[in-house]
């Protein structure tokens, strides 16, 4: 490299090349067996040899990183004082480019004096002169899998260049110390992925296995020989290795294991195998074949572990199911019943009575239920609309879909909008999950809104647009959502009045208001009062296992001339507080409820707006029948009343033939 080297190779070449081949002989031994852990160490000492050999000042092995953006020095060495490069330095390429290009296109760089670097390399000359390199050679090194080293010498004095000759035989010398850590990193890189296999089989409790397809001989770890009870030092043929299926699975392990070899297919069974106390192991096996090679037969390797416990887990899982399988049926059919009976509970028969006033209620239950026209049952508190919007559904074409009962009194005003039309998750504070409104639970079906008037007047546009279109969205969603409900309303106010107080918006008063249903006060109800009484009394002594036989001429004498501002509701109350106090055979009353008042003697006729639909109506049927009352195709039969009674209700209500 330098002047003093450079005297023999022109007096004797012959003498160097043979001294440099003693030194290849001698370092490529050094590397033939060197474990990765002293790679290093040796690579250090190979270094310094090299540097006394070549008379060098400074060598250094660089690798270009995988970025492309950077160099590390791997090794270094220098003849006297220390490096300015130590290992593990960190060179940007941007602060060499030119010389960086160079050796990424495998060509040498080799200057005497930095002024011999071409004007494009003035960073290379600062990064250079900065290092206090005066001439300096880098030769590219390509070895087994590696193209991105390289070998430097330089020096502190100029005029130092190399030769042809020498750069060749560093380049050897490149060679032998890449292939060196090239192997010594694939080893390192074999051990660690061996360890974590090894980690992983242990975490798993897998065996590992490798079957031989020509002597069917089966290599194995210890887990696997602890899984399927074989001593540590067995021999252990494919036969061996059978012998501990169940009898019952033997066959088809020996045919799975058959088709992966021949069809080059993965292994994936699960088989039992028998313990020496009498119970069953289940062992879950996946492989993987490998065709034969010119270094030695087929393979089948792979992976078996213990999934017993979870095999267990199925078999009790699939027993439960079957429970509940059994479970739903039962439940269903008593279902079936159930529903039968709570279809008997929500018709007519829920209804107690025969006066006139609720014989009419029924009569236009009767007219309205077969339609889906909207119905607003108006009525006092406690005088059973909830009963009659039940009556409504059971008596529909829809009642074999749901009745979805809304109490909108009973729903705060911020909610009630979600539970109608439901939210999206996130739609407002504390909407941690998305919720369907009862108007899609209702799709199909029916929709009762009790107390309708106590619905806000900012969510009343939003109902009038599902009665006129049938559609929504969802809050916090933008999608439209269709649907196909029937809708029955109840409320306890007179919301003809409400609208102009701006309580009730009109346009939905008018939508809502497509058939009416008055429910007449118990007051106007007398007669039907003896009948509801021995109901409750039955009802409520039979849940407190009690027996009346009858009910005291004052008491039920009381009980009618009472004005009952709370209707059937207070009436059930009354009667259950009674049932509880009294202790004999005769039903005492516990309440001492006071005469009707003047004001609720004048409450007895029923309002005229229900007065007037009532005469408009036998009117007209009997202008249809031509006045004809009793007999088929009269109005009675018609009206569904008995003939006595619409005489009755025609004197009442001053209805006079023309």
């Amino acid at each position: 490299m330098d002047e003093s080297l450079s005297e023999p190779a022109k007096a004797g070449e012959p003498d160097v090349r043979l001294e440099f081949e003693k030194l290849l002989v001698g370092l490529s031994a050094r590397f033939v067996e060197i474990s990765p852990e002293q790679i290093d160490l040796e690579i250090q000492s190979a270094f310094e040899v090299v540097l006394k050999f070549f008379r060098i000042d400074r060598l250094a092995l660089l690798r270009l990183l995988p970025d492309k953006k950077n160099w590390i020095i791997k090794h270094n060495a220098v003849l006297t004082g220390s490096s300015p490069y130590p290992t593990g330095t960190l060179f940007p390429v941007a602060l060499a480019p030119w010389i960086a290009g160079k050796l990424i296109d495998r060509e040498v760089v080799s200057f005497a004096r930095p002024e011999e670097l071409p004007e494009e390399a003035h960073l290379d000359r600062q990064l250079i002169e900065t290092f206090q390199v005066r001439s300096g050679t880098y030769i590219p090194i390509a070895a087994l899998r590696s193209s991105e080293y390289s070998l430097g010498i330089s020096s502190g004095d100029p005029d130092r260049s190399c030769s042809e000759d020498h750069i060749q035989r560093l380049r050897i010398l490149g060679e032998l110390f890449v292939n060196a850590l090239v192997r010594s990193e694939t080893e390192m890189d074999l051990r660690e992925s061996e360890e974590r296999l090894r980690l992983a089989a242990s975490a798993a409790d897998a065996g590992l296995w490798m079957m031989n397809q020509e002597s069917r001989i089966v290599w194995s770890t210890q887990p696997f020989r602890e899984l399927f009870q074989f001593t540590p030092d067995e021999d252990l043929p494919f036969d061996r290795f059978l012998e501990t299926a169940h009898p019952d699975d033997r066959e088809q392990v020996r045919e799975r294991i058959r088709e992966s070899l021949e069809k080059r297919e993965t292994l994936n069974m699960e088989h039992r195998i028998p313990k020496p106390d009498g119970g069953i192991r289940w062992v879950s096996t996946l492989g993987n074949p490998s065709p034969p090679t010119s270094h030695g037969p087929g393979r089948l390797m792979g992976v078996s572990i213990d999934v017993t416990r979870r095999k267990e887990m199925e078999i009790e899982l699939r027993k439960r199911l079957d429970e509940i399988q059994s479970l739903k049926c039962q439940l269903e059919k008593e279902n079936i019943l159930l529903r039968e009976e709570v279809k008997a509970g929500k018709g007519f028969e829920r209804i107690i009575g025969e006066s006139d006033a609720l014989n009419y209620v029924l009569f236009r239950v009767r007219q309205v239920a077969p339609t889906d026209a909207t119905v607003l049952i108006l009525g006092e508190t406690g005088t059973g609309k909830s009963v009659v919007a039940h009556a409504l559904h059971e008596l529909s074409a829809r009642k074999d879909k749901a009745l979805i009962t809304v109490n909108c009194a009973a729903l705060p005003a911020n909610l009630i909008e979600s539970e109608l039309f439901g939210r999206e998750r996130g739609a407002f504070t504390g909407a941690h999950a998305r919720q369907v409104g009862r108007f899609e639970i209702a799709h199909g079906g029916t929709i009762f809104l009790d107390e309708i008037g106590e619905m806000p007047m900012e969510l009343q546009a939003k109902l009038l647009r599902v009665l006129q279109e049938g559609e929504f969205e969802r809050l916090g969603s933008p999608r439209t959502i269709s649907v196909d409900v029937r809708v029955i309303a109840s409320t306890s106010r007179d919301l003809k009045n409400e609208i102009p107080r701006g309580r009730f918006r009109e346009d939905l008063y008018y939508r809502l208001n497509v058939f009416p249903i008055s429910m007449p006060p118990l007051r106007m109800r007398v007669g039907d009062i003896p009948k509801l009484v021995h109901h409750f009394v039955e009802k409520h002594s039979r849940k407190m296992g009690k027996k009346f036989e009858t009910v005291t001429k004052a008491a039920m004498q009381a009980l009618q001339e009472y004005h009952w501002p709370g209707n059937v509701r207070e009436l059930e109350h009354v009667i259950e507080r009674a049932v509880i106090i009294s202790t004999g055979p005769v039903l005492n009353l516990a309440d001492r409820l006071e005469n009707r008042s003047a004001e609720s003697e004048s409450r007895e006729e029923p309002p005229q707006e229900i007065a007037a639909m009532e005469r408009e109506h036998i009117l007209r049927v009997l202008r249809k029948t031509n006045w004809k009352i009793n007999g088929d195709g009269g109005a009675a039969a018609l009206l569904g009343l008995h003939p006595s009674t619409l005489r009755f209700r025609i004197k009442k209500l001053g209805i006079g033939r023309p």
